[in-house]
């Protein structure tokens, strides 16, 4: 499961079912180690109820994978700093960019000027920001980092583990875990990454509509994709819709 950590703590006794039904394994979105992240990230949660978000989830035995966001104006030092906090975690980190897409805050409210609007390239793992290192030196902190976490998880002390899981998944036919390891340097390459940047654009994205102001939370309806359209644009007959709006949770009949 997916979830966030304010979500986790507002729901503990379905955490507490759902691990007794047979949950294992819960991918944490932490996003930030420190309380400046979160804010430029647009995260309203306090840094340290994540981490405790994250001390609820190994109480109840998860296998948990957490996700930090990088953001383009890190420096060496700042990757430094991440990568030796998740080095010394025991969970299984990704690092994802920053990247601000349609339909969300960031979208209106990100300062800083897209560098691209390249479709292909918004994808968490190419920069469409501007970087504050040369960004060659941005991508090779970037990798660096991730093949640190890479191979704390591949030492001789996960080797019997990590074999037993091999051969449980080629006994299935699945082969993608195995693949994944033995091509990791190869999809994760700085020179493939440069290059993604020079590629024609065959499909951009449309431009942010005016910026509001950042201090501002945008409304819900600014948020759309796209321009909701009533009931002009729901297919039901009238005696549905109806029903529909009278049985909504808050509104009575």
């Amino acid at each position: 499961m997916e979830t966030r950590g304010d979500v986790l703590l507002r729901n503990k006794e379905a955490f507490r079912l759902w691990r007794k039904l047979g949950l294992k394994y819960v991918f944490l979105g932490i996003e930030a180690i420190d309380e400046d992240g979160l804010k430029k990230f647009r995260k309203r949660i306090p840094l340290g109820r994540n981490f405790e978000a994250l001390e609820f989830a190994r109480s109840l035995g998860f296998s948990t994978s957490v996700n930090i966001i990088a953001d383009p104006d890190w420096d060496e030092e700042r990757f430094r700093m991440v990568r030796e906090w998740c080095m010394a975690v025991p969970e299984i980190v990704n690092i994802s960019i920053n990247t601000p897409y349609p339909g969300t805050e960031t979208w209106l409210t990100e300062q800083r000027r897209l560098q691209t609007r390249d479709y292909r390239l918004f994808d968490i793992q190419h920069t469409v920001l501007p970087t504050k290192l040369p960004l060659e030196t941005f991508y090779r902190e970037l990798l660096q980092a991730q093949r640190a976490i890479y191979s704390k998880h591949l030492s001789w002390w996960t080797m019997p583990k990590l074999a037993r899981l091999f051969a449980k998944n080629l006994l299935k036919g699945q082969t993608n875990l195995l693949r994944g390891i033995a091509k990791f340097n190869r999809r994760f390459n700085l020179d493939m990454m440069l290059a993604d940047h020079n590629r024609p654009v065959r499909y951009e994205l449309t431009p942010p509509p005016q910026q509001v102001d950042s201090a501002r939370r945008p409304k819900a309806a600014e948020l759309y994709i796209h321009a909701h359209r009533g009931r002009a644009g729901r297919s039901i007959d009238d005696s549905t819709d109806r029903f529909v709006d009278s049985t909504r949770m808050g509104v009575s009949g």
